[in-house]
């Protein structure tokens, strides 16, 4: 795929999840958990692959802290969830049909975010809690990943669903060639 092609999926990726921010975020304690950037990591790891999907992240996640509805939890949350689904697919894809590797891969988005982005959250915060105990500050992680479970799946599901119309209609085909 020419760069030129995945600067404007990437930018249309971008404005989607800005159109929806605004509307299509909930409070999780300090976090604002946005579905939204998990539906987009889901399209964009698959049609772009994880470089670009991370950028878009940082953009988003940028962009949506200047708007006021975001945290600085928009980097870990928003950032692993598109490169697991990157290379997630990029994997698949060598072993299974393309559909159900695009399938597959955008449901690995919860993944990425609650695993790997809530223990990076973590890790980088659990400084600011340095007087808690040792059971406080686990079970402060087991909230922040059941909050963003409900974001990440979420976003997940209906970025699969966002890839199957895609490849539906063929679209998929004609970006891949472009």
């Amino acid at each position: 795929m020419k760069t030129v092609v995945r600067l404007a999926i990437s930018s249309a990726l971008v404005a989607l999840a800005l159109v929806i921010a605004p509307v299509a975020w909930f409070a999780w304690g300090p976090t604002k958990a946005f579905p939204g950037q998990h539906l987009v990591n889901a399209v964009a790891g698959v049609l772009v692959g994880p470089l670009w999907a991370a950028i878009i992240a940082a953009v988003v996640g940028t962009l949506r802290i200047m708007m006021g509805v975001g945290t600085i939890f928009a980097y870990p949350g928003g950032l692993p969830g598109g490169v697991v689904v990157g290379v997630a697919y990029k994997l698949l894809r060598k072993v299974t049909s393309r559909r159900r590797a695009l399938l597959l891969a955008a449901l690995t988005e919860p993944l990425g975010t609650v695993l790997v982005g809530g223990t990076l959250a973590w890790f980088i915060f659990d400084p600011l809690f340095a007087g808690m105990s040792l059971q406080a500050r686990f079970g402060s992680i087991l909230w922040l990943y059941a909050g963003w479970s409900l974001s990440s799946v979420a976003g997940g599901v209906l970025g699969a669903a966002c890839l199957l119309v895609i490849d539906r209609v063929g679209l998929l085909d004609l970006l891949k060639a472009g």
